[in-house]
């Protein structure tokens, strides 16, 4: 569908209020593509509403018309994951953007889809609280729980599906339903609530979501251990997570990403293979006889230099620039686009995956960072290169392949946190076999036209 008729128009203008609905070239030039390379269809229309009420009519007619539907949250995705891919209507989530209530009594919080997860955090600390998962983007909670996300904390936190407790969902034909409940624990039934999560709006849209919350830490230390090479350092973190130290965070680094990070951040990092560490505690006595429990095991692993801060501002600092290093390796590569490997595998198997993927990059001859969330066997790769040049990005489709091949042959995934979208479908029936088959018919009960967010893991 590339246009609206006169009448949709109308009909869909109809159903919020007229400025919160728009055919114009430039709003739906903006929903075409998220921060990835994917490319979408141009959508007829976006529509912007703000109740469960007014999402409930728009399905309805969009079901009832035809039109495909796809949700739009913050648009930080990296696989395509909100970009209509058969035009229809863009369904924009961004006002939908109220705290509904934090009771801090049960370590809850209630949320619109458009909540942004900074604002989340900024309220829920002047109780003492947050809500977990980082993605490092400055996501809706809505896409977190549409993806799954997680993120550097998720060794010790666990991802966005571990804080959903219930949920408001519309259903493609405009049925509204509640999922889960607020006590601490259910076993009524079917666990619905998981269903969606990380279902990428292909079942329904959530309109509002129960949270479960957790203190904030009271004191957090943050170190920088360095190795003489990524094998090594890789080693290290299946002993560091048996060791018991139980890190908030544990990040692999190489060394030419840490040289992007000097270069662009002043950090004055040593440019050696690195892990990145966090660790939350009660005390500063605790945390520093962590620091010094960890720095034995890592020297016993190889490790060549151990260095920690306690320093509110050197720890924002360093995690700052790791969260921004797929924006720090695009800005270094002007006029190139980033195909990124998400696979995640058991610990056990995360440093033979390290060095399978680093002698792939150099045995294709093409530019790519090994990183990671090494705490939770989350495996990066950020390959480099021009989509154009079809005979360069069909090595890097090829290093792709072949890591989530090698991820999904030892027991792991295609995508650890960044969901299917359009990048990982390919590699939904490697993954899954017959149970890919299941989802299929679950869409096919759920959605039998096809249109919640067609074109995204199916």
């Amino acid at each position: 569908m590339k246009e609206f008729s006169a009448v949709q128009a109308a009909a869909l203008a109809a159903l919020v209020e007229p400025e919160r609905f728009s055919t114009g070239r430039s709003n739906r030039e903006l929903h075409l593509k998220d921060i990835s390379f994917h490319q979408g269809s141009l959508p007829a229309g976006v529509i912007w509403p703000v109740t469960t009420e007014e999402v409930s009519a728009i399905l309805a007619w969009s079901y009832d018309h035809d039109v495909p539907a796809t949700p739009w949250g913050a648009g930080t995705s990296t696989e395509g994951n909100p970009v209509p891919t058969r035009g229809g209507l863009v369904v924009d989530l961004t006002r939908m953007n109220r705290i509904l209530a934090i009771r801090p009594q049960d370590l809850q919080a209630d949320v619109q889809p458009g909540v942004l997860r900074k604002e989340l955090n900024r309220q829920c600390g002047a109780h003492g609280l947050f809500f977990p998962p980082d993605p490092g983007a400055d996501a809706s909670i809505g896409g977190m729980i549409a993806n799954n996300a997680s993120g550097v904390q998720t060794v010790k936190y666990g991802a966005t599906r571990d804080y959903v407790m219930r949920l408001t969902v519309v259903l493609p034909q405009g049925t509204v339903i509640h999922t889960g409940c607020k006590a601490p624990k259910s076993s009524a039934g079917l666990d619905l609530t998981r269903l969606f999560v990380g279902s990428e709006g292909t079942l329904g849209i959530v309109t509002e979501a129960c949270l479960r919350l957790t203190g904030l830490p009271s004191h957090v230390l943050a170190a920088t251990i360095r190795f003489p090479d990524l094998a090594v350092a890789s080693k290290a973190v299946a002993v560091m997570i048996g060791s018991g130290l139980g890190p908030a965070a544990l990040e692999l680094l190489p060394p030419g990403l840490i040289g992007l990070m000097n270069r662009e951040k002043g950090l004055g990092l040593p440019e050696e293979p690195s892990l990145f560490c966090e660790f939350h505690g009660i005390s500063d006595a605790h945390l520093k006889e962590t620091a010094a429990l960890a720095r034995e095991v890592c020297e016993a692993c190889g490790a060549v230099g151990f260095q920690y801060a306690t320093g509110e501002a050197e720890r924002k600092n360093l995690w700052r620039a790791r969260h921004e290093a797929w924006e720090t390796i695009h800005r270094a590569h002007p006029k190139n686009e980033t195909l990124i490997v998400d696979a995640a595998v058991p610990i056990s198997q995360y440093p033979e995956m390290v060095v399978f993927s680093q002698e792939l990059v150099d045995r294709h001859g093409v530019v790519g960072y090994v990183f990671g969330h090494a705490g939770d066997g989350n495996l990066h790769v950020v390959l480099v290169g021009d989509p154009a040049d079809t005979q360069q990005w069909r090595r890097l489709e090829a290093v792709n392949h072949a890591i989530v091949e090698q991820a999904v042959r030892v027991g792991g995934t295609c995508t650890g946190e960044h969901g299917v979208g359009i990048g990982k479908r390919k590699f939904m029936e490697l993954e899954h076999g017959e149970s890919f088959r299941l989802m299929r018919q679950i869409k096919d009960l759920i959605d039998p036209k096809g249109l919640m967010n067609p074109g995204k893991i199916f």
